[in-house]
């Protein structure tokens, strides 16, 4: 038997072996497990009806993050120096990511503004929207293990195309979820997150309005 032909013998026994255990339970191959429960939370729809109407073109950027925070991981703190990660669930997107989409969709949904989109879109915006998400995790510091949701976004808005800072500000929520289970915590995480983004798009709109524009600028 040549060298090849008996090497071949060896992998094809390996190959037996592994499909041998992986029917028996007691190998566990790569993505064999249970698929993880995929949940996606919801843009604000009501705001104060006496904001002002901007008649300017916002982009909303993705908001930066730690890295415990940017994954599509639905974290959890047992305490403030650990994060951890709840078992067999998943935000639909990276959290950065699904924060700069709902708050897009929140800015739409004011009917005050003219047109918002993404920084990857390409429109010649009159300002923009950087932010950071510095908490979004459900917290257990309390005894008994009842979690609390916690959610933190600071602002800054940019003025263009000079790209400059014209105000900032940090929007903090907390709030008791309504239960352990996972569905709890992800209603509890679309409430405080709400919260936190019907704050920011009317701070938001309040500066854009008090400040000039590049039109009237021109």
């Amino acid at each position: 038997m040549t060298t090849r032909m008996r090497r071949w013998g060896k992998i094809a026994g390996i190959l037996a072996m592994t499909a041998g255990l992986s029917a028996c339970g007691l190998l566990k191959l790569p993505g064999s497990g249970p698929a993880p429960d995929i949940y996606e939370l919801s843009p604000k729809n009501t705001f104060d009806e006496n904001l002002p109407k901007i008649d300017l073109q916002l982009v909303v950027e993705e908001p930066s993050s730690a890295r415990g925070i940017d994954t599509d991981r639905i974290a959890l703190r047992p305490s403030p120096l650990e994060i951890k990660y709840f078992a067999g669930a998943r935000w639909v997107d990276r959290a950065p990511r699904m924060v700069q989409i709902l708050l897009g969709e929140s800015f739409e949904n004011t009917g005050k503004i003219v047109a918002v989109g993404r920084q990857s879109i390409g429109l010649r915006a009159d300002f923009s929207v950087k932010s950071e998400l510095r908490e979004f995790q459900a917290e257990y510091f309390e005894a008994g293990g009842h979690p609390q949701i916690h959610v933190r976004l600071n602002v800054k808005l940019i003025k263009m195309p000079e790209a400059r800072i014209v105000a900032s500000r940090t929007f903090d929520q907390i709030e008791p979820a309504s239960g352990k289970e996972i569905t709890a915590i992800v209603q509890s995480f679309d409430e405080t997150l709400g919260k936190v983004m019907r704050q920011a798009v009317e701070w938001t709109l309040r500066e854009v309005k008090a400040r000039p524009s590049r039109k009237s600028g021109d």
